[in-house]
């Protein structure tokens, strides 16, 4: 049903008389339907990704729900939003590096990565037999030249670096929540970058949450893999975190 005012310029990827690309805003507001906030920190020697864990139904099997995915064994990204999108985004992107990789013979570099996504996005915004994707990602890996990489990707095909990021339900209250932790622009040590990620959707969300609700992928200057944290592992940083607090 079309909006009061767009005449159906919210039907197909078509400018409307105000210059909107409605289609697109309603790929944003997708987003934050799914119920998840996600957030991404760059510390001096690590990236973080961070997000909420949740289980539709008891009878699901736990480690079958996840929206953190390994697109090489350098890279790692955090998908917000549908969930079906977010599957088929990753997949691409696994592909892409695949035929990086191949092609030129070494790694894709993050930065890289975020830009053919965003260009595989945009083209969404053109055709009009295709649909953008309601998803988000935020994108981490190390380059070697630059250190730690931070990025995210967004349905209209904008690619970005960022210090930190978030994205879902609670985007905005997670970027002011992170603003004004970074006015002092912090040199954040490993642990210190995986209790802020925890710190954030703790404060944005009003619980506290257990190594059950919580996913995290991070990577560092000494391992430069894409490492999944283990419920151990989560409980540790909690654990430190509530000391700290």
């Amino acid at each position: 049903m079309s909006r009061s005012g767009t005449a159906g310029y919210d039907m197909s990827i078509i400018f409307s008389p105000q210059g909107k690309l409605y289609q697109i805003e309603y790929a944003f507001k997708a987003i934050k339907t799914g119920g998840l906030t996600s957030v991404g920190i760059r510390g001096k020697d690590c990236v973080v990704v961070a997000t909420q864990k949740k289980i539709p139904d008891k009878l699901i099997d736990p480690k079958s729900v996840t929206s953190l995915y390994k697109l090489t064994d350098y890279i790692g990204c955090v998908q917000t939003g549908i969930v079906p999108d977010s599957k088929s985004q990753a997949s691409r992107a696994i592909q892409e590096c695949a035929t990086f990789h191949h092609k030129f013979g070494y790694q894709i570099p993050p930065n890289v990565l975020a830009k053919r996504m965003a260009d595989i996005a945009q083209l969404s915004t053109q055709h009009a037999s295709a649909r953008p994707l309601g998803v988000a990602m935020i994108l981490i890996g190390i380059d070697d030249e630059l250190g730690p990489q931070l990025y995210k990707v967004d349905p209209a095909g904008v690619y970005t670096g960022y210090k930190a990021t978030a994205a879902g339900e609670k985007e905005q209250e997670s970027t002011n929540f992170l603003e004004k932790k970074f006015k002092s622009n912090p040199q954040l040590s490993k642990d210190e970058t995986i209790q802020m990620a925890i710190s954030t959707l703790q404060s944005v969300l009003g619980a506290d949450l257990k190594s059950s609700d919580l996913e995290i992928g991070i990577c560092t200057m000494d391992n430069r893999k894409f490492v999944v944290m283990t419920d151990e592992e989560i409980d540790s940083q909690l654990t430190k975190l509530a000391e700290r607090d």
